[in-house]
């Protein structure tokens, strides 16, 4: 039999006829299983979880059937209580199904720590561009001694107590200078 007898026989177009009701078939199962399978209709609305604790956080979304995962501690905002939410994914507001994952961002409990660097014979005027790039506040009471450079570093106050460098202190801190007076 050649191909061209083949393509005009009843085995044929009853073959073509299996495979097109088997599509259609398939096609309306599966439609229907996704259907009930992915809760298509369903629709919860995200609450605003901004500036509140991890706990009434957690207790929220519990009682709408939602699931959540810290992914971060963004830098301290003092706007936010400590530990509250700062940011949320999905936003408030937005429409999502049961046990969907709301990844929250915290703020932390405070600033980061930061490195004192070596600021010793430097000028007051690297000094204090140098500390406020790393994110410490330069103190107006400068604190001069006696020494031949004028207004060379030779150390530094965080609340009175001398502080030295690699000891660490919370960014936003405040940082007084002790420079020489110019005096031999």
């Amino acid at each position: 039999m050649s191909i061209f007898q083949f393509l005009k026989s009843k085995s044929f177009f009853k073959q073509i006829a299996i495979a097109l009701i088997s599509l259609v078939l398939l096609y309306f199962i599966l439609n229907f299983w996704l259907n009930i399978t992915t809760n298509h209709d369903q629709k919860i609305q995200v609450p605003d979880l901004h500036k509140i604790t991890i706990d009434e956080a957690e207790r929220k979304l519990k009682e709408l059937d939602l699931d959540f995962k810290v992914i971060d501690s963004a830098s301290y905002n003092p706007e936010y209580p400590k530990k509250s939410v700062i940011e949320q994914n999905p936003e408030a507001g937005e429409y999502v199904k049961e046990k969907r994952k709301i990844y929250l961002t915290l703020n932390p409990s405070k600033y980061r720590d930061i490195t004192i660097p070596d600021l010793n014979g430097r000028t007051k005027r690297q000094a204090e561009s140098e500390l406020q790039a790393i994110g410490f506040i330069v103190g107006a009471n400068y604190t001069y001694v006696r020494d031949l450079g004028k207004d060379v570093v030779r150390g530094l106050r965080h609340k009175g107590k001398i502080v030295n460098p690699n000891d660490k202190l919370p960014k936003n801190s405040i940082i007084d200078l002790v420079l020489g007076d110019g005096n031999k």
